[in-house]
């Protein structure tokens, strides 16, 4: 680790673009935070280069992405099917199961050294799940966690709590790490298409819905703002310095 942390985070925000395109940017900002990282490591620690940290907000055309531990199974769809629906399909290298990128979609790609704030991936991921938590939370919108599934929900109580309850999910999340820098990221359904997760089996979950911003609150929702709210609430709980 650094003996200095470097806690300047650069915002980016990419606009739609395509799937390959993203992570291929992922990838190459993921491989020049771990090429300083090893540079580092013949610097005594008053030569050290800082490393740098980003967050890259975009929104995607209709893709469908598996991860590592996801099933093809969960795809519910063949190639002719997807290419009338305008979809593609990838497998890709984060943890988590299979989900849907699309217009109106917030998707969220933190490529952080978690050497310059704590190396628990954990706490990591659970801190992004608070981010959209309190982001919604400004939207009136009660959403948390559920034990043992990855995400943010809303009615996400126990039916024991919440007997007539039905819970939705309105974020994904899935991550990388490599040498604690992170890639890949969470999904949260802002104005999103919700009619193409009927052909997956979302997050591997058969027995659960999915929600957006949009539905619960009856309106359609500024994707500015919802990206200016989680960046705030990213920079407290990471105690971040953004920089656009």
């Amino acid at each position: 680790m650094n003996s200095i942390c470097n806690k300047q985070v650069r915002v980016q925000n990419l606009g739609l673009i395509d799937y390959q395109s993203g992570w291929d940017y992922q990838e190459h900002l993921l491989a020049d935070v771990i090429a300083t990282k090893i540079a580092n490591r013949n610097q005594p620690s008053n030569q050290q280069s800082l490393t740098p940290n980003y967050v890259l907000f975009c929104q995607h055309p209709h893709v469908y992405t598996l991860g590592k531990s996801g099933k093809e199974s969960h795809l519910l769809a063949n190639d002719g099917f997807l290419e009338t629906i305008g979809a593609t399909y990838y497998k890709i290298n984060r943890g988590g199961d299979i989900t849907y990128h699309g217009p109106g979609q917030l998707v969220g790609y933190p490529i952080l050294d978690l050497d310059n704030f704590f190396t628990d991936i954990h706490r990591y991921m659970r801190l992004l799940e608070e981010a959209v938590i309190r982001t919604l939370a400004d939207y009136g919108l009660d959403a948390g966690r559920i034990d043992g599934l990855t995400g943010v929900w809303l009615d996400y109580e126990t039916s024991e709590n919440r007997p007539n309850g039905s819970p939705r999910k309105i974020c994904a999340m899935g991550v990388k790490a490599s040498r604690w820098v992170t890639m890949h990221g969470f999904a949260l359904n802002v104005n999103t298409d919700l009619s193409y997760f009927n052909h997956i089996v979302p997050c591997g979950i058969a027995d659960k819905a999915v929600t957006s911003m949009q539905v619960e609150l009856g309106r359609e929702v500024s994707m500015e703002e919802v990206t200016e709210r989680v960046s705030r609430h990213l920079a407290e709980l990471f105690e971040m310095e953004l920089i656009s």
